[in-house]
């Protein structure tokens, strides 16, 4: 026992002395940075530290600084420029209610070049045929048109005309017999005096709106206004299907008339929007255009919407057709003005072989030596 204790105490001595040697030896500005071993680090020895893996530094994503793009802009088609009317434009007086206010703006848009028409419009917002106390057009009508001279009249009313109105003395309900029988008498009364003097009138019927009853109603009052119209001479302009779906329906958004979809009424389902007023106005334009002639031709052209426009009429009657044999090619003058190739002429009886298939089921033979003659005698021709 006394001998492991002098052997610790050896032990100790001599780990004192190299301590106290070792501070001696180093330099004082590195004593700082020595670590003094403990006695149990001198007896086993130091254990091995474990290093610590530094901590992975995330590097955060750049940030980079695009230029901003200038935003892109459609070209708009260039509105049309106005052009100086003729002294003796002929006129087109618009009367009625704000639906007749609206068809009347997109005419003024329609004819903005045309020199040879002048657009008059002489409307009442809030007036109809119901309320003469409001705003008579009986009585009105025949000044206005004394006033601007037209040689057409377009009318449309008839969008605040769902309410009661006085009979005799009497106040009817909308849509009753005694109502419906006066209605028809007033409307026959207005379109009798825009005839007068032999005008032509266009009275445009009411499009369909968002309430479901208010289109109901339309639809009525249009059928009566045609009969009245048309009895009085004039012309009926339906316009119903312009502003509907597939299904009939109200429509907020459809086809302009260049075939676009845009907004055409507005957020309360019965004013228009510029674009709706203009595809009112065209239903009107074609038949001022087709009644007034060369008037309405356009200064500068035809617009776009209507220079395409052809109207095709077939024949009376099945006339006898000539038909003629192709002109050939090798032909020396190049202009079939001496022979017609194969000399003769071929005499059809003005049917095509798609009318003869549809009426008779009559069917042209094929072509000698195509894949689908069956003849029998190939030598035969057609």
């Amino acid at each position: 026992m006394s001998m492991t204790i002098r052997i610790v105490r050896l032990g100790l001595a001599l780990a004192v002395s190299a301590g106290v040697f070792a501070t001696a030896a180093v330099p004082a500005g590195a004593q700082e940075r020595v670590e003094r071993k403990s006695i149990l680090q001198l007896l086993f020895g130091t254990p091995k530290r474990k290093e610590v893996e530094p901590e992975r530094q995330i590097r955060k994503p750049r940030t980079v600084t695009r230029k901003k793009r200038p935003a892109t802009t459609v070209a708009r088609k260039p509105e049309p420029a106005a052009v100086e009317k003729l002294p003796d434009a002929k006129v087109v007086l618009v009367v009625g209610d704000f639906i007749a206010g609206s068809v009347g703006e997109g005419l003024i848009a329609a004819f903005e070049t045309t020199p040879g028409i002048l657009v008059e419009r002489r409307t009442n917002g809030s007036s109809g045929i119901v309320r003469d106390d409001y705003y008579d057009w009986p009585e009105s009508l025949p000044a206005l048109i004394a006033e601007t001279k037209p040689a057409l009249v377009v009318v449309s009313m008839g969008a605040n005309d769902r309410q009661q109105m006085a009979v005799a003395g009497q106040k009817e309900k909308f849509r009753s017999e005694a109502w419906t029988s006066e209605y028809e008498a007033r409307v026959s009364r207005i379109a009798t005096l825009a005839r007068e003097s032999g005008k032509p009138l266009l009275w445009m019927g009411m499009p369909a709106f968002q309430s479901s009853a208010l289109t109901a109603d339309m639809t009525t009052l249009n059928n009566l206004y045609r009969a009245g119209v048309e009895k009085a001479g004039g012309t009926f302009i339906d316009i119903w299907d312009g502003f509907v779906d597939e299904e009939g329906k109200f429509v907020t958004s459809g086809s302009d008339i260049n075939g676009q979809q845009v907004r055409l009424r507005g957020s309360d389902g019965i004013n228009f929007t510029k674009a709706g007023k203009r595809k009112l106005a065209f239903y009107v334009e074609k038949e001022i255009r087709r009644v007034l002639g060369d008037a309405a031709a356009d200064g500068p052209g035809l617009q776009g919407d209507l220079k395409d426009l052809v109207v095709v009429t077939p024949p009376a009657e099945a006339a006898e057709i000539t038909k003629t044999q192709p002109i050939s090619l090798a032909d020396p003058a190049l202009d079939g003005g001496t022979a017609l190739l194969g000399g003769t002429a071929i005499k059809g009886n003005g049917k095509s072989l798609r009318e003869k298939l549809v009426d008779k089921g009559e069917t042209a033979d094929a072509p000698l030596g195509r894949v689908d003659d069956f003849r029998l005698d190939k030598t035969a021709t057609p």
